[in-house]
């Protein structure tokens, strides 16, 4: 019962005008961000959260509009997996397998929409599961103290620097350095200043939306100068767009395992959709009898990674919400939004805060059908975007951020802090250093350390207090096994097939 009291809360939130409005308006940026190679959820939620502040939204309004553009985002990165061969972000590159073969053999429109509809069913189911199982695990955060909250931080960033990275000692760097970037400022226990350089603009330490929108979409700029020429093209034609009811009632199944196991991977903090997408793909290949056609065309290799990577988006929004600790990347630029606009995640956000949780949760289901219609009828419309020049779209991301940033402090420090951040995200990328862990070492930096003196306050200074509780063990070795677990596996499991040229 309380479920639909709490659902007719958010619903009630959801459905007025401005909300309803910024839901669509989500949908539709979110689609067309995803659907250029390389941009992808992460980047265009950071792009437009300082859009937001300086809209003036209030706190619900504003996450509705971000978590909006972030599925609608993960619907869109099949465009131009599809059309062009080229992933919209990483966890579509296993949509290319099947997808782009598919176009190439004339039935672009068909997997188009295929890919939609699995895209809905997982997003939905997902955004179901989110319903249930929050409030749930809400209530077993409540036996979380200060040693089990460090050694979740711990978790996350293991598993996170773990999977997002093709090499352990990369992702420990991302994390070290964004731990560092964390402690710059005055300290709270002792009042002394750290790694100021005596720098009055950074004794408030360094603005986290800064360090993201520097790492994402500064960054982005530059190696999208770097990598791309002056026009872009669709591979393959558009052409006639028709619903194939038989292939979509064909595909349930393999929808429905996909978004089960995609969910499964979101809730682990890290896995997130790439993960998510691979384990569809793989598992529905593995079930398959005939495996002859997956990678030349399969429609089932097709839906699976769809329903996959958007169930994925939506479980990680399960431990940010009740635990505080990001799923992915992409939670982890909302974790940033909802501190900026002082909402805490945690189990308190559902007592305290329920029309921010509700109103969020209706505001995807509300999303869910948007994106729907949008991506069936209007796919032709989205396609489009791909053949939008550079020399129109790199100046506009700019704009954004410059713009963006500028109006949250009117700072020009900041500005040329963001540039700074651009610069070192370039350098990262040069070097295949993840930039995710450095923007959860931001985040989370400062709640790690405030969890590990209260940790040492509480027990005198007794480091095996760090592990004693039966949660902050399981953590601890969840941890280790989550950052040392994929140096063995990458050894046992083969390369998915390479996506037909």
């Amino acid at each position: 019962m309380d479920l639909f009291s709490n659902l007719a809360l958010g619903f009630s939130v959801a459905l007025t005008p401005t909300c309803l409005g910024l839901a669509v308006v989500g949908c539709i940026l979110g689609t067309m961000i995803g659907a250029l190679p390389g941009l992808g959820p992460s980047n265009g939620v950071a792009i437009l959260i300082p859009l937001s502040f300086s809209l003036e939204l209030d706190a619900i309004q504003a996450l509705v509009l971000m978590t909006s553009v972030y599925y609608g985002a993960m619907y869109g990165g099949r465009i131009s997996s599809i059309l062009l061969n080229i992933p919209g972000d990483e966890p579509a590159m296993m949509t290319t397998l099947d997808g782009y073969p598919m176009a190439k053999q004339g039935r672009a429109g068909d997997a188009l929409v295929l890919s939609g509809v699995a895209s809905f069913v997982g997003a939905l189911l997902a955004t179901v599961g989110l319903m249930i199982l929050a409030p749930i695990l809400a209530r077993v955060a409540f036996l979380f103290g200060p040693a089990e909250y460090f050694a979740l931080y711990m978790l996350a960033f293991c598993t996170l620097g773990g999977i997002g990275s093709n090499n352990q000692a990369k992702a420990a760097i991302a994390v070290c350095l964004g731990l560092g970037i964390s402690m710059i400022g005055v300290d709270n226990s002792t009042g002394l200043t750290r790694f100021t350089g005596g720098n009055l603009h950074l004794f408030d330490g360094v603005n986290f939306l800064v360090a993201i929108v520097g790492l994402f979409a500064v960054t982005e700029v530059f190696v999208f100068i770097e990598s791309h020429g002056k026009e872009t093209a669709i591979g393959v034609k558009l052409k006639k767009v028709t619903i194939p009811i038989k292939d979509i009632i064909y595909t349930r199944w393999s929808m429905l395992r996909g978004t089960l196991i995609g969910f499964i991977a979101g809730l682990l903090p890290g896995a997130g959709a790439s993960l998510g997408s691979f384990l569809a793909y793989t598992f529905e290949k593995g079930v398959a009898k005939d495996k002859s056609k997956f990678g030349k065309g399969d429609v089932r290799g097709l839906v699976a990674p769809e329903a996959g990577n958007n169930a994925a988006a939506g479980g990680a929004l399960v431990p940010m919400l009740t635990l505080g600790v990001p799923g992915s990347g992409t939670t982890a630029v909302l974790l940033a939004l909802l501190m900026t606009l002082n909402i805490t995640p945690g189990p308190l956000l559902f007592s305290e805060r329920p029309e921010v949780v509700w109103g969020l949760i209706a505001s995807l289901l509300i999303a869910n059908v948007v994106l729907l219609i949008l991506n069936v009828p209007m796919v032709k419309v989205f396609s489009r975007i791909l053949q939008v020049p550079p020399s129109i779209l790199l100046p506009a991301v700019t704009m954004i951020s410059f713009v963006g940033i500028f109006s949250l402090s009117g700072s020009h420090f900041d500005l040329l802090l963001m540039i700074g951040f651009g610069i070192l995200g370039y350098i990262l990328r040069k070097v295949d250093i993840p930039a995710v862990p450095v923007i959860l070492g931001i985040l989370l930096g400062e709640h790690m350390e405030v969890s590990l003196r209260r940790a040492m306050v509480l027990s005198d200074g007794d480091w095996s207090y760090l592990i004693e509780s039966p949660i902050s063990l399981g953590l601890w070795l969840a941890a280790i096994v989550g950052f040392i677990a994929p140096i063995f596996l990458r050894g046992f499991f083969k390369k998915p097939p390479q996506p037909v040229a």
